[in-house]
């Protein structure tokens, strides 16, 4: 199997750390890629239509795409039970899912400014993508501590590389600000093996 990203995707570290913590590294081969919505570069555009990363092609079928599809695949694959069994499961999921959210807003943010002209960006609206990674902050800081506390998860993945991105692209927001439990968190997680090998260049 051939896993197409990018080193600078948060949603292509995602796959990335899951084969870290799978075992996979040896049995999956990474093609690096790159582009963007104004010119897709050599994006595998032939494999996703919508020309983004991850994508995984499979010798026994189409390719997926889509960060949370090719890391159920991947742990499915694996057996590596990352993703638990209900009822925890529906907290892993919306956990993951309210980390791929912050991931989106902040690239809305990355791409008004890398992508718009000067006199054609919104800061307005840069501001209300701010306002739901702030939401989704808030609401992990006080209702998800216990969560990230548990047991290693596709969940606590997904967040790490979340928090990393933002980091990576938007440190000047400081999102620590006002969430000590999860400044702590993020702190721990980021020593993992996993995410130490798959963080994004100082630059880039």
């Amino acid at each position: 199997m051939r896993l197409y990203t990018s080193p600078t995707t948060p949603f292509g570290r995602k796959p990335m750390v899951l084969l870290h913590e799978a075992g996979l590294t040896d049995r999956i081969e990474i093609s690096q890629v790159s582009g963007n919505p104004l010119d897709p570069g050599n994006l595998p555009i032939a494999r996703n239509p919508l020309g983004k990363i991850p994508v995984l092609e499979r010798p026994d079928g189409p390719a997926l795409y889509d960060s949370r599809v090719i890391c159920r695949f991947l742990d499915d694959f694996a057996q590596a039970g990352l993703y638990p069994a209900a009822p925890k499961l529906w907290q892993t999921l919306t956990l993951e899912a309210t980390a791929d959210g912050i991931l989106e807003a902040a690239l809305a943010m990355v791409y008004e400014t890398r992508m718009r002209p000067e006199d054609k960006r919104f800061p307005v609206w840069v501001d209300a993508q701010w306002g739901k990674i702030a939401r989704a902050l808030d609401a992990i800081e006080s209702d998800w501590t216990q969560h990230l506390a548990g047991r290693l998860d596709m969940a606590h993945i997904a967040l790490g590389c979340a928090l990393g991105y933002l980091d990576f692209r938007l440190d000047a927001r400081n999102w620590r600000l006002g969430h000590p439990d999860l400044t702590a968190w993020a702190r721990d997680f980021a020593k993992r093996p996993s995410m130490l090998a798959t963080a994004p260049p100082a630059r880039g």
